[in-house]
């Protein structure tokens, strides 16, 4: 599960990302929070006595341990190895850090942190760029997990920190000349800020770096973005998220993305691959009303616009008429193994129902079927629910399919508002169904969507990581929230497409192409 640091302007100026579910890049923090994790043995948090710094072996040095102190209301240094002094400054053990380190700009930061953690009484994972104290700039991973003595309130914290040096062309100005990339056939690969997350773990699945790029904000709201690398004819691979947030709506993300795939083409580059996982106004694919539209057919058009090549995106609303809209190459993809995995594990024995919450959604509903019945070799059955949507207004209470005795899973593109999802999974539940699971690929509304998707009626809420999501909307879900890594699709498709460059498959699906 993966969230950003979308939550207020200061967390945004600090943090690149949070991620309140950890999972480190960093070999020996994977370690250290395995070892939070053990220690905790289903509790909120292991106490601050039971983590010992001997147990850490190699890791300490990556290590350190934060008391709470109630009366200055700052963490005291217990332990801090290494990295920790690299970051912060030599600091003596007993001393309040927060006042007293050295490096006070790497202090701030934990003050955030530790904040955040003691509010929210859950590990969080934070990267950003900063200064070391050899004077070198460096990419900071840190881990801070609660301790608790009474199981009640975090009394002290247990981290890591990871140092990895930026490459000197990252930090190139403006007159530096740009530096030249080895003429070899491995495609270059960027991700966009609104996709750093998803990009790192793509290039991780692929073998590969992000290439260093340039995203700078003007005082009149303008902007640019360019590479720092040398294009010319190069395939390039551009990741960029294209869901609106508290910082950046859809329009900016767009613009941006189409301004750097022209700079892309203006600088050279031979063949310009985007990936967005999620296609802004796909939704808008034909007329409903008179003079409606049909945003889907230009959002098209501005891609052909600019010069892209190839439109990598995952479960669009409708997939012909997303098809039928652009003349440049795409594929689709789908997260159905991934939620045929998730779904199979957690149901177990039990008889299960593919449900589509609407008559659009018949095929996809029906094509995740057949994976998921071919996933647990199994016989899987089906639903079908009755929906008209006007002037925002949703209706329809018809249902068809057998669902009583089972674990309905109600299959969708997309959770705007929730209301489809919660309407639906009443209907289930009227008709029998055991249990309820909504899974869609994309959770578009965030916190809008709570009040819906916190009714009783839903058990549990399926989405892939195509949108991070708040630490609001994770943390109001709780238990009942899973949000399953779908990266792997991506580079697996990019991998395939850098062996076979002539070759753009239509539709490929998580568990195999299918037409």
């Amino acid at each position: 599960m993966t969230t950003f640091a979308t939550t207020d302007p200061t967390l945004r100026r600090l943090f690149e990302r949070l991620d309140f579910a950890p999972q480190p890049k960093d070999e020996a923090l994977s370690w250290l929070f395995d070892y939070w994790k053990d220690k905790r043995s289903g509790r909120v948090a292991p106490k601050l006595q039971e983590v010992a710094v001997p147990d850490l072996g190699e890791a300490a040095g990556n290590g350190f341990i934060l008391q709470l102190d109630p009366q200055a209301n700052a963490p005291v240094l217990m332990f801090g190895g290494a990295a920790f002094e690299n970051l912060m400054g030599a600091c003596d053990h007993g001393v309040v850090v927060l006042a007293k380190a050295p490096r006070r700009r790497g202090a701030v930061r934990l003050r955030r942190l530790s904040g955040l953690v003691q509010r929210c009484a859950e590990p969080v994972l934070a990267e950003f760029e900063a200064y070391a104290a050899d004077h070198h700039r460096v990419r900071v991973e840190i881990v801070l997990a609660p301790l608790s003595g009474d199981g009640k309130a975090v009394d002290g914290l247990f981290g890591g920190l990871a140092l990895r040096p930026i490459h000197a062309e990252r930090l190139a100005s403006a007159w530096t000349p740009l530096p030249a990339q080895p003429a070899d056939n491995q495609p270059l690969l960027f991700a966009l800020k609104s996709a750093t997350d998803l990009g790192e773990r793509i290039a991780h699945h692929m073998g590969q770096s992000l290439q260093p790029h340039e995203e700078r904000d003007f005082e009149d709201g303008e902007h640019k973005t360019r590479p720092l690398v040398d294009v010319r004819r190069r395939d390039v691979q551009v990741i960029a998220g294209l869901h609106g947030s508290s910082s950046q709506s859809v329009n900016d993300r767009l613009c941006r993305l189409l301004f750097f795939v022209g700079a892309l083409k203006d600088a050279g580059a031979a063949r310009v691959t985007v990936v967005a996982p999620y296609l802004c106004y796909a939704r808008k694919d034909r007329q409903t009303k008179p003079y409606d539209p049909i945003t889907t057919r230009y959002i098209g058009q501005l891609f052909e616009a600019v010069g892209a090549d190839w439109l990598v995106t995952m479960e669009v609303h409708n997939l012909a008429a997303f098809q039928n809209a652009f003349r440049c190459n795409t594929t689709h993809l789908d997260a159905y193994l991934a939620f045929s995995r998730h779904v199979a594990a957690i149901a177990g024995n039990t008889s299960l129902a593919v449900v589509s919450p609407d008559i659009g959604g018949a095929k996809r509903a029906e094509l995740f079927r057949q994976v998921l019945e071919e996933h647990l070799g199994r016989p899987v059955s089906k639903g079908l629910a009755d929906k008209q949507r006007s002037m925002g207004r949703v209706s329809g209470d018809l249902f068809a399919g057998d669902v009583s005795g089972c674990t309905a899973v109600i299959l969708d593109d997309l959770i705007s508002t929730g209301t489809t999802m919660a309407r639906v999974a009443g209907q289930c539940r009227e008709h029998g169904a055991k249990r309820v699971i909504v899974a869609a690929t994309h959770g578009v509304g965030g916190p809008a969507a709570l009040a819906n998707l916190t009714q009783p009626a839903i058990d549990t809420v399926l989405l892939a990581n195509t949108i991070p999501q708040t630490p609001e909307f994770v943390a109001a879900l709780s238990d009942r929230l899973t949000i399953l890594d779908v990266s792997d699709v991506f580079a697996q498709t990019l991998s395939d497409r850098a062996r076979h460059p002539g070759s753009f498959p239509m539709t490929q699906s998580g568990s195999g192409a299918h037409r």
